[in-house]
């Protein structure tokens, strides 16, 4: 599912892999991984996380067995927001790991990604349905994750750290 304007959501095209491969001719790599005890808050940046399957990022408010488990966010779209004029950064919109080299906005739903040496994401949702002005709009001047942000849920642990690659991995065959 993809947002719509008005909190509307329609599905998206389905993509495949070979309809991607360009997105993922570049290096994709983790800047920054960010934590936080509640939600609605800005997110402070931390050297490693540990993720535990079908449950997140240990110790974010936003872990549990739901959709939203991990949340992404490109580095790009957090310098555009720079340029325009917004002190920003990692964390600053909630994000659990900030990337670059990849446009997540682009990445089909169901996609599985490696982070690191061990742990595997599986893409659940691209934005999200914003129901008010959250704290971090008000702090930020804007927020972008209802936008720009993707999520998804864990299907295998493990640590994750600053610099580590992000890895596409072949879709699972039904």
């Amino acid at each position: 599912m993809v947002p719509r304007e008005f909190g509307r959501e329609e599905r998206a095209p389905r993509k495949t892999c070979r309809d991607c491969r360009s997105l993922w001719d570049k290096e994709m790599k983790i800047l920054s991984i960010a934590v936080s005890a509640k939600k609605g808050t800005r997110k402070t940046q931390v050297d490693s996380a540990d993720l535990s399957i079908n449950h997140g990022v240990i110790g974010d408010a936003h872990a549990g067995t739901w959709e939203r488990q991990v949340s992404f966010l490109a580095v790009e779209r957090i310098e555009e927001c720079k340029a325009r004029g917004l002190n920003v950064t990692f964390g600053d919109f909630a994000e659990n790991i900030a990337t670059e080299g990849i446009d997540w906005k682009s990445v089909p739903l169901g996609s599985r990604f490696r982070l690191g040496e061990k742990a595997v994401v599986e893409i659940t949702k691209i934005g999200k349905e914003c129901h008010k002005k959250c704290a971090i709009f008000y702090q930020a001047g804007d927020c972008i994750m209802p936008r720009e942000g993707v999520f998804a849920r864990v299907l295998q642990g493990g640590t994750i750290r600053c610099g580590d690659p992000i890895t596409p991995l072949p879709p699972v065959s039904t």
